[in-house]
């Protein structure tokens, strides 16, 4: 079985504009993420999301580095050290 990791992500969104870019690659792993928080911080024009995710560190590292990608966003994630076979 492949082990799965327990997570959070943070993503910082600096321009609206790639916002519907961010919401597609995150539709497109809707099924790793467990919880999502969204805010817009008007003062800063930036948007911020946090994910809870449960995936393998393969699914997990797609899902990162397609968020990394895009310009204007900020991309990191933190891994329960410990995993789960499902």
């Amino acid at each position: 079985m492949v082990e799965k990791r327990l997570g959070v992500i943070g993503i910082v969104i600096e321009d609206r504009e790639v916002a519907a870019k961010v919401n597609q690659i995150l539709h497109e792993h809707a099924d790793m993420i467990v919880g999502r928080l969204g805010l817009p911080y008007r003062e800063r024009n930036v948007s911020v999301i946090a994910l809870i995710v449960d995936g393998t560190t393969d699914e997990l590292g797609a899902l990162t580095g397609k968020l990394g990608n895009i310009p204007k966003v900020t991309v990191k994630s933190a891994l329960a050290k410990g995993g789960s076979t499902k």
